[in-house]
């Protein structure tokens, strides 16, 4: 079977959108599934609705040796690949394909250093784009000019913005508009720190520094789309479908959100109103990654811990039990929506656009796989709405609580590994705690503990929270009722006598 690339679409007949010849106006750091399914995406449409006329260059930023097959991929593909979102919307399941024809070329910052450097003299390139991780935008002062390249996104990302600088000088109009899309807490302003500090610590001069804040716009963003990578499982069905191989096959959800924050102007340079995408610009994402961060990471939070003892393994059965739905519904309409700082209008409709998410068929999306980390998860997600809730009401809010109860209940584990807590379901199966190694260590130290003894030495940690939960009025004692019943009557039960 034929290669997907524009030979191979032609002779088929294929009669959709593809932009052959442009110039390269965005860079990427970052060649992952993720940012095809996301930015690329965007982009894509971009040119196809609003005239973009761009290419990106993708570029891999770390020496894996797996990276070498993905270059060449992207070479006998001549950058293009199928993209599949498929999900719900509005109540209705769909499928959408759709071949990608943004991407240039895929360099890698190892082996084709020189080449990627040599794209900061090209005067179209306008946009840098990222996501190297939650890890990769970081300050590492080991990290040195000469090195070719430095070990840290942002030290290569300094040499990249000095070589701009060399090619142009102060020119205006020659900077860039860098758009990270890590998941950090102000991901453009900790990239900008880094950045600064390697120019300063290099000492590439006043001059440059001052290019740097000038001239370049440093973006934080909100992203949010889920992206299922490589349909493994049905790849020879697909290619029998389509007529061709692609070994760059990426799927998602359809759902997808940017908030980017920046002036309005820069709607101008990047029209995604003109291609009808669901990017928001606004001059503070903190409030979008509030609700993001409350209602879908704290929905999942609350519940899965719950529905896992309950017998549930996928967050599809969940939405498919009503008590398990019903009990989601309260927690995200009745406790999480007061609490946030956008319209209520705004939160229901996220809201329910989350809940629609969680009944995708085309995701098996596992709650062993959400429960990892859940303690951090909890104090990050959850606890900033039940002290919302309390302040707002002056009480505690039901469901938030019971989610404590469940939190309490999964870590009840007995044999600590290396691969983590072990614990057993009221079905008998056992399954695997996964939490940072003193975390672990605590709950088993604790695990001959009576319930009220287990509540108080958590409630107590303020290593976990960062506060004293016992100073919480009623909180202990309700926390602690709720976990008696959720180990005597089960995690369902006790869901639905708060309904």
């Amino acid at each position: 079977m034929k290669r997907l690339n524009y030979q191979t679409l032609k002779e088929l007949g294929y009669g959709g959108y593809l932009l052959k010849n442009a110039p390269e106006r965005v860079l990427q750091f970052g060649e992952g599934n993720f940012l095809r399914a996301f930015a690329d995406c965007f982009i894509d449409l971009l040119n196809e609705k609003a005239d973009f006329n761009g290419k990106v260059v993708l570029v891999q930023p770390n020496a894996r040796a797996s990276s070498q097959g993905l270059t060449d991929a992207f070479r006998q593909q001549e950058g293009l690949y199928t993209l599949y979102l498929r999900g719900m919307e509005h109540g209705q399941k769909v499928s959408e394909k759709r071949v990608i024809s943004c991407v240039s070329r895929c360099l890698n910052m190892y082996r084709d250093y020189e080449a990627v450097m040599d794209c900061a003299k090209n005067p179209a390139l306008r946009f840098i784009i990222c996501n190297t991780t939650e890890a990769g935008i970081v300050y590492r002062p080991d990290c040195r000019f000469e090195d070719a390249p430095p070990s840290s996104y942002p030290a290569k990302l300094t040499q990249f913005l000095y070589r701009r600088f060399q090619a142009f000088g102060s020119e205006p109009g020659k900077g860039f508009v860098l758009l990270p899309c890590e998941l950090i807490d102000d991901n453009g302003a900790a990239l900008k720190d880094c950045v600064q500090r390697y120019a300063s610590q290099w000492q590439l001069g006043g001059e440059f520094l001052r290019w740097l804040d000038r001239e370049n716009l440093f973006c934080s963003t909100l992203v949010d789309r889920i992206v299922t990578g490589y349909p493994s499982a049905e790849a020879e069905a697909l290619a029998a479908e389509n007529g061709y191989e692609d070994r760059l096959m990426d799927t998602g959800e359809p759902f997808a959100s940017w908030v980017i924050e920046g002036p309005q102007e820069l709607s101008k340079e990047l029209p995604f109103d003109k291609a009808g995408l669901p990017v928001l610009f606004t001059d503070d994402h903190r409030p979008y990654k509030e609700r993001k961060v409350r209602i879908l990471n704290g929905a999942h939070t609350s519940m899965v811990l719950g529905a896992f003892l309950a017998g549930k393994n996928i967050v599809r059965e969940c939405m498919e039990d009503d008590t398990i739905r019903r009990f989601l519904h309260r927690t995200m309409f009745e406790e999480i929506l007061p609490t946030l700082s956008l319209p209520r209008e705004e939160c229901a409709a996220f809201a329910e656009a989350v809940a629609e998410r969680f009944r995708n068929p085309f995701i098996d999306h596992a709650l062993l796989s959400i429960s990892l980390n859940s303690t951090s998860k909890w104090k990050t997600r959850v606890l900033p709405s039940l002290d919302g809730y309390q302040k707002l009401y002056g009480q505690l809010p039901a469901c938030i609580t019971a989610s404590f109860a469940f939190y309490l209940a999964f870590y009840r584990g007995t044999e600590l590994t290396g691969a983590g807590l072990l614990a057993r379901r009221p079905g008998g199966d056992v399954y695997t705690i996964s939490d940072d190694r003193e975390i672990l260590e605590f709950y088993f130290a604790h695990r001959e503990d009576s319930t009220g003894e287990l509540v108080h030495a958590v409630c107590a940690n303020v290593s976990f929270w960062g506060r004293d939960l016992t100073q919480i009025p009623g909180f202990e004692d309700q926390v602690c009722r709720l976990l008696e019943a959720v180990q005597n009557d089960g995690p369902l039960a006790v869901m639905r006598c708060l309904l």
